[in-house]
């Protein structure tokens, strides 16, 4: 199960990665472009990054590298990474995927729309960019 569950996760880094991407593209040009905000485009970047955190949520209880290594866990980069920062970070990304889509739902205007899209979802895909573990990324 665990294994299955690790090419899952690892699958599911490229749809989040290609889905953030186009949805970050397709705000960028309607932002440049002074055309309406596109609700689904947007959803479809929110949409991966949220799959993707409750598989990664579901490995981080079930791995030898999440909770049952708590204990020693900051001994070493690679058990620091599993544990802390990875879970951590991918969480605070998450949550500024979903403040930017539902503080673009409250703007007045299709460009500051575009705007909180592109800002919260950008930055969220460079803190995911950050933290994913490009040592075992293609392999796992």
């Amino acid at each position: 199960m665990y294994t299955g569950l690790k090419h899952l996760h690892s699958t599911l880094a490229y749809v989040l990665l290609a889905g953030l991407v186009i949805s970050i593209l397709y705000v960028l040009f309607a932002y440049l472009q002074n055309k309406g905000y596109n609700r689904k485009m947007a959803l479809l970047g929110l949409i991966c990054a949220h799959l993707q955190f409750v598989v990664g949520l579901i490995i981080y209880f079930v791995s030898p590298y999440g909770v049952q290594n708590a204990s020693g866990a900051m001994q070493n980069s690679i058990s620091r990474l599993y544990f802390l920062e990875h879970p951590l970070t991918m969480l605070i990304a998450v949550v500024l995927i979903t403040v930017g889509y539902s503080r673009a739902k409250r703007q007045p205007t299709a460009k500051k729309q575009n705007a909180s899209v592109l800002l919260f979802y950008a930055i969220g895909l460079i803190l995911i960019l950050s933290r994913i573990p490009w040592h075992v990324w293609p392999q796992s």
